[in-house]
């Protein structure tokens, strides 16, 4: 009894230190589609021992009003992109959105964890959205941006979040 306990303790061990423990992941896996959305990059190590030193988020297709928040001792730089089909927000037209968004200069070390913060809307098409993170290090880099297709799991999954259909259930009301 002792042995099998013992190696269901070490097996849970594994599976908590496994590298799919440590990916850049979303705080939130779920949302819903076209609805306003606060992204929380979960970032839970350096690259092979080597501190943090730089965020960069890849925004998909779709995501817009995207404003990143900033980290004292971080600075932040946002990439534009000009859109295809230009919007209507709070009465202006809007004709580009943030693409990239990049944290830098800052120092997270190996065995330290942070979050990385934007807030944007969501495509209005319900599905899975892929987000890639690429984590610069003093030496190296993680390029979280595999799609996981079958059961295959990449090393460097990029951030996934999974888009629902708004709830068309009328709200209770006396």
């Amino acid at each position: 009894m002792i042995y099998r306990n013992s190696f269901a303790l070490l097996a849970l061990t594994a599976a908590l230190c496994s590298p799919a423990q440590a990916h850049v992941t979303l705080e939130q896996s779920t949302a819903t589609a076209g609805s306003p959305y606060k992204a929380v990059f979960r970032v839970g190590h350096g690259c092979a021992g080597s501190p943090t030193t730089g965020i960069t988020v890849f925004l998909p297709p779709g995501f817009t009003d995207a404003k990143p928040m900033p980290k004292p001792g971080w600075q932040l730089g946002i990439q534009r992109e000009p859109l295809t089909v230009p919007y209507t927000s709070h009465g202006n037209t809007v004709s580009d959105r943030a693409a990239v968004i990049h944290w830098e200069g800052g120092r997270l070390a190996d065995a330290e964890y942070d979050e990385f913060v934007l807030r944007g809307t969501l495509p209005a098409t319900t599905g899975k959205l892929y987000f890639r993170v690429l984590q610069t290090c003093a030496e190296g880099s993680n390029d979280w941006a595999a799609i996981q297709t079958g059961s295959d799991r990449p090393a460097f999954p990029a951030a996934v979040l999974e888009l629902t259909p708004a709830d068309k259930t009328p709200a209770h009301q006396h």
